[in-house]
């Protein structure tokens, strides 16, 4: 969500008339985030977020924008695209495609209470029984194809020790995405990057899931880890909290039952999850685009917790107390 493409407010005006949604009145830039440019857009009939598609072709968008009508359209808080007056999900600006969503109250999450884990272990299984009949498809563009990838691109940039550790625990998920257990996971359309900064909460009470633009098609305990290894952990150390952690899991076994094989692949997916971003960090911080307002991440702290999860023991992670 840095700014990558500047726009001006008569080009805005100009997209307007493509949409139902009210005369323009302001626009100011979003600064975090790394992928898309994203703006904040006042009209006179609301407030709204315009995303500018900086990676995403328009051949791209119809998974991400059809999955967030999808959920929306069930009546689950996620950022849903609004229609042109043609029925399109998305427009043109500045030459590359852009969709505009009506922005959530609230702001995003900082320090999330065990409330709030628990309604968003809650939301996260009810967002992934209802793309059951889902029928889209997208590959996990930040999965293992991409770890393999850029390993050699990483080599010349970190130390030696630290890059034996990188290319161990890819060599480790290539074993554990080749094994039986691993293919014998539900799979469907995931968000795959629900962190903090991805939700939107008033006070005590979670509002809205925003930025679809990782999502993909992956096993659903996948999401769940990759939730989970943000919303319950200490930011300093990457230990889980145990009370966030197991309020948010027991929360989402309530609507979604959580199998023994996917207890089973449990510590393999929160490594999974782990080195997802570590290597998306790195990338993003050796190798980074332009930017007016891009602020990389520190890798570091996906180092932490992957070697946290690395580890564990199946008795110090979170899960349900019903499932053995």
């Amino acid at each position: 969500m840095a700014v990558f493409t500047e726009i001006t407010s008569q080009d805005v005006v100009q997209l307007l008339e493509n949409y139902k949604i009210g005369d323009f009145v302001d626009l100011k830039g979003i600064s975090a985030g790394i992928e898309n440019s994203n703006f904040y857009l006042q009209t006179t009939k609301g407030r709204w977020v315009l995303t500018v598609f900086e990676r995403l072709s328009i051949a791209d968008l119809p998974f991400y924008l059809e999955l967030c009508r999808h959920l929306g359209d069930r009546e689950l808080p996620v950022s849903c695209p609004e229609k042109t007056k043609e029925g399109m999900l998305y427009s043109m600006i500045s030459g590359k495609p852009c969709s505009i969503a009506l922005c959530f109250p609230g702001k995003t999450v900082d320090a999330p209470t065990t409330y709030l884990c628990q309604q968003l272990g809650s939301l996260l299984a009810r967002m992934h029984l209802s793309v059951k009949d889902f029928h889209l498809e997208q590959e996990n563009t930040r999965g293992l194809n991409f770890w393999i990838d850029n390993l050699s691109k990483l080599e010349p940039h970190i130390p030696a020790s630290l890059f034996s550790v990188l290319k161990e625990e890819i060599e480790r998920q290539i074993a554990f995405h080749n094994s039986s257990e691993y293919r014998q996971l539900e799979k469907g359309a995931v968000h795959a990057d629900l962190f903090r900064n991805n939700a939107l909460a008033q006070e005590d009470r979670l509002c809205g899931i925003i930025d679809f633009y990782f999502a993909c098609t992956a096993p659903l305990l996948y999401d769940l880890a990759v939730t989970m290894n943000d919303w319950c952990i200490d930011l300093e150390t990457g230990e889980f909290d145990h009370q966030r952690a197991q309020s948010m899991i027991e929360a989402y076994h309530a609507v979604r039952p959580l199998s023994d094989n996917e207890k089973q692949c449990w510590k393999d997916m929160l490594c999974a999850s782990s080195l997802r971003f570590w290597v998306s960090r790195l990338y993003d911080f050796y190798l980074p685009r332009q930017a007016s307002l891009l602020k990389p991440l520190d890798p570091s702290h996906f180092e932490r917790i992957l070697k946290l999860r690395r580890l564990s023991t199946p008795e110090m992670l979170p899960w349900p107390k019903t499932v053995k």
